[in-house]
């Protein structure tokens, strides 16, 4: 359900009701997409203990979200990672490189004792602009 203020964005998944956060918001041009993890539509994490297949999934959840507002992964102008593990992290890059195809975003990156999500080795989340004709 959306406030009067701002429009919640799916990306077309079902999105559960006990869940006291949505999964991105738009505001005007700006959409804020919530810390995510490399869930699968069961919500289960998948990749467990490979952070590059975890980013990856990752960035698949946010096509999806970018996509229902007519964005891509250009309008992302600022990422965080949340890490617990540093290995393998730098192979990370290569899946940045895999989606951010014109330019990266600003980013911050923190290690982190763990994640609420068991088997979560990255949460990820983004600032994008959307342009005015955007949907």
């Amino acid at each position: 359900m959306s406030s009067p203020l701002y429009q919640v964005i799916t990306g077309g998944r079902e999105w559960p009701s006990r869940y006291t956060f949505s999964p991105a918001v738009r505001v005007g041009n700006l959409m804020f997409i919530s810390g995510t993890t490399a869930t699968d539509e069961n919500n289960q994490i998948v990749g467990r203990g490979n952070i590059v297949a975890q980013t990856r999934q990752i960035f698949r959840k946010f096509e999806a979200l970018l996509a229902a507002v007519g964005a891509t992964f250009d309008n992302i102008v600022q990422t965080t990672e949340y890490i617990t593990t540093t290995e393998g992290y730098k192979a990370t890059a290569e899946v940045r490189r895999d989606f951010f195809k014109n330019g990266f975003p600003a980013a911050t990156g923190v290690l982190v004792a763990e994640l609420l999500r068991d088997g979560a080795l990255i949460e990820i989340s983004a600032v994008a602009v959307i342009p005015e004709r955007a949907s």
